[in-house]
Parts: structure tokens; sequence; C-alpha cells
């Protein structure tokens, strides 16, 4: 008996459950969004930061290669932050709510009924 009163009760909280993996859900979503603004406006300043040293240092870009300097950036930026957000994207995939079958489950228990 205490088995179908637990879940009668899970049944009964499954809409309070699934607000919250909403809410959980939704929140590492918003962490994904903010990373990637994160890393966007890094590779900005760093971009930056190099166009001017090398502006003041009086070195155009004829003689630099773009793509190790973007190779550098990449390197610096988007390691963490992929990592970060392969982490963020498995809890996503962990959060599941499961709604119960009141009649499956007082069928599963019927033997400790009668």
């Amino acid at each position: 008996m205490g088995q179908i009163l637990s879940d009668v009760t899970d049944i009964l909280n499954y809409q309070e459950n699934k607000n919250t993996a909403e809410k959980n859900k939704n929140k590492i979503i918003a962490e994904i969004a903010a990373d990637d603004a994160e890393k966007r406006n890094i590779v900005k300043k760093v971009l930056g930061a190099q166009r001017a040293k090398y502006g003041a240092s009086g070195m155009s870009n004829n003689g630099l290669t773009e793509k190790n300097v973007l190779a550098r950036i990449k390197d610096e930026t988007e390691t963490p932050y992929e990592n970060k957000k392969r982490a963020n994207l498995n809890k996503l995939a962990g959060i599941t709510t499961k709604k119960k079958n009141m009649l499956t489950s007082i069928l599963e228990h019927l033997d400790k009924l009668i």
C-alpha cells in the first residue's frame, strides 16, 4: 500500500517536477548563450589588442600570417568554452522527467494488494 501511495504522490508531483526540470533546462541554455557571448567578446578584445600591437610597432599585415594569428586566438578561446559547453549539454541531456501511469503502477503491485 505504501508503494501505491508513493506512486500516487509521484503522479501528483509530476507537474511540479516538470516545471523544475524546465527551469533547469532554461538555466543551462542561458549559461551556454552567455558563454558564447563571452567567448565572442574575448576574441574581439584579443584581436583588437593584436591589431593595436602590430600597428603601434609599425608593422603592416603584409608579413603576418592571418591563419596563424587566428589559430592562436581560437586555441586560447575555443577549447575552454567548448569543454564547458559539452559539460552543459551533458547536463541538459540528463534532465528528464518521467510521468508515471497510475494504472500500470497499481497493476505492478496488485499481488501485494490481494
